[in-house]
């Protein structure tokens, strides 16, 4: 059955407020940025917003210092936006510096927290792959493995910033099949966002600090973009889909599109040899579809070809 979602991500840059000394102070100016940030997009009524890497932190503070407002703010920042989940109905990817109470060696977390419909949270990510002054400096300790959470419209994994360059962790993923990556980054990737897509099958949205938030579809291609003029972009994505191989299935395809007509989307990127099948009717859905035409979805399609040159080498 369809699964239509509708994501909001933001690319507000870091509050340029200077440190005055006074933490109190300054949690109440970063709640007011952060909470005008949110506003351009609730009116959208998202099912989901991404917010940017650690959108929280202030670059004006001293390292040291910048420790101290961890400590002071505490989770006030985060409960403010279980506040607006919970009042808009909506989740929330609120990546932040996170510290872990009762830990003295390198106590803090490079995190993404999922934040429900509710306002509970439903899970938390580490960044597994830190820039090295991140654990140096910063007491920063590394994550040790992918995150893929269950909501109310798919599964939803996470990567954070540095990750980005690092294969093992987007094959990691690939093997779990999530529906959706959630990238929060203070740099964009370029190319590399693509590929997570790609190769994790999955639509890929990136909240990114002041430069260009995306929203990709499961083979790569812009959906949505934010522009030098607007720093928030809500788009609506069906996660009811599956990507099959054209070969051995064109024929398949074609046949499941003379049954089901203008409900099976066929979509093609060229140049890959893939097609993306989406179903938007509420009788079936596009996996169904694949296993009652025998369409060999792409990965099994790779794996045949493998086996059939192992059996032939």
């Amino acid at each position: 059955m369809a699964k239509f979602v509708k994501i909001s991500a933001l690319s507000q840059p870091s509050c340029a407020a200077r440190y005055s000394g006074d933490m109190e102070g300054m949690v109440q100016i970063m709640q007011r940025h952060l909470q005008a940030n949110i506003a351009q997009v609730l009116a959208d009524s998202p099912d989901l917003i991404v917010l940017p890497e650690v959108c929280d932190r202030f670059p004006s503070m001293p390292l040291e210092v910048r420790k101290e407002y961890y400590r002071y703010r505490g989770n006030r920042i985060r409960d403010m936006y279980c506040e607006i989940a919970r009042e808009h109905k909506c989740y929330i990817a609120y990546s932040a510096c996170r510290l872990i109470e009762g830990e003295t060696n390198h106590p803090f977390r490079n995190s993404t927290q999922l934040i429900g419909r509710d306002g509970e949270i439903v899970g938390i990510y580490d960044k597994n792959h830190l820039v090295p002054a991140e654990y140096d400096e910063g007491e920063i300790s590394y994550g040790t493995e992918p995150t893929v959470l269950e909501t109310d419209f798919g599964r939803v994994g996470f990567a954070i910033c540095f990750d980005l360059n690092y294969a093992e962790l987007m094959n990691a993923y690939a093997a779990l099949h999530p529906d959706l990556i959630i990238f929060s980054s203070m740099y964009h990737g370029g190319l590399t966002q693509e590929n997570w897509a790609y190769t994790c099958r999955s639509f890929f949205v990136g909240a990114i600090c002041s430069d260009q938030s995306r929203i990709l579809n499961p083979v790569g291609e812009q959906l949505y973009t934010t522009t030098n003029y607007q720093n928030y972009i809500t788009g609506k994505v069906n996660l009811d889909y599956a990507v099959v191989h054209i070969d051995r299935n064109r024929a398949k395809y074609l046949a499941a599109k003379r049954k089901y007509g203008d409900k099976l989307i066929i979509h093609d990127p060229g140049h890959v040899g893939v097609v993306v099948l989406f179903y938007e009717g509420e009788d079936t859905t596009a996996r169904d579809i694949v296993r009652e035409f025998e369409i060999l979805p792409l990965d099994d399609y790779f794996n045949l070809c493998r086996e059939h040159k192992r059996k032939n080498q």
